[in-house]
């Protein structure tokens, strides 16, 4: 590997996560990594794996809330699954956790030499690639988790704490800030106000509104398949050009 290995650690007890962050210190001697997070439950973990690049998820799996064995099952069915490597204190689980392809399934106490086997293991099988871009957002609604696919949002407008994703048929959510989000997906949203990105895919048109007011006057984007049209602030103009220029 180019790059040292990034680990989440997912387990409910904070002791447990401790000894592992020991462990990953002692493996880090022969091993280059670095952890990036840790979760209580597999929501927390979730919300992270959204926003940040992962590489291997050392998970438990009685944990309060969405276990171990619901988080797996979500992430298999990624485009692009992270590599799980169970530690828990039961064996009872083995076969599913090996039926939901898991590297490894370790019994606790962890200890050095095994967790060092089981992630030189991921780095033997996992082929050397470009990290591949993110395909969804991760939104928080009603105590459930839901993946949002990039290409069905519309705009993105920052509100407050969090960031709302409109789709054609809802608003989401999320955590990410819009900087983050602009930086994540260049190709797919452009900026047109200090709150709000939107889908190149979406956008219909621009057009010059004098409203007489000054503060509402001046360019609008108009949107594919919808009347409204959002204001375009001055420091982004550039777009606008961009567009009849066939590059936005």
């Amino acid at each position: 590997m180019t790059q040292p290995l990034r680990i989440l650690i997912v387990d409910d007890e904070a002791p447990a996560r401790n000894r592992l962050r020991d462990v990953l210190t002692d493996c880090a001697v022969q091993l280059p990594l670095t952890i990036v997070g840790e979760a209580e439950n597999g929501v927390q973990a979730l919300q992270l794996l959204a926003q940040t690049q992962v590489d291997v998820v050392l998970l438990d799996i009685h944990m309060p809330g969405m276990d171990g064995m619901a988080l797996a099952q979500h992430l298999a069915q990624r485009e692009h699954p992270v590599a799980v490597i169970f530690t828990t204190a039961y064996d009872a689980h083995a076969l599913q956790a090996f039926e939901l392809n898991a590297r490894d399934y370790l019994l606790k106490p962890v200890r050095a030499e095994r967790l060092l086997a089981a992630l030189r293991k991921v780095i033997a099988t996992t082929p050397t690639k470009t990290p591949p871009k993110r395909q969804y957002l991760s939104a928080t609604e009603r105590g459930r988790v839901l993946l949002v696919p990039i290409d069905e949002v519309i705009c993105l407008r920052a509100e407050q704490k969090y960031v709302a994703a409109r789709t054609a048929k809802h608003t989401y959510l999320i955590e990410d800030s819009l900087t983050s989000l602009e930086q994540s997906f260049p190709d797919y949203f452009v900026r047109i106000h200090r709150n709000t990105l939107i889908a190149k895919s979406a956008i219909a048109g621009f057009v010059l509104k004098d409203q007489g007011d000054g503060e509402h006057s001046g360019w609008f984007v108009l949107l594919k398949d919808s009347d409204e049209a959002l204001p375009v602030s001055r420091r982004q103009y550039s777009v606008v050009k961009q567009f009849k220029q066939g590059e936005a």
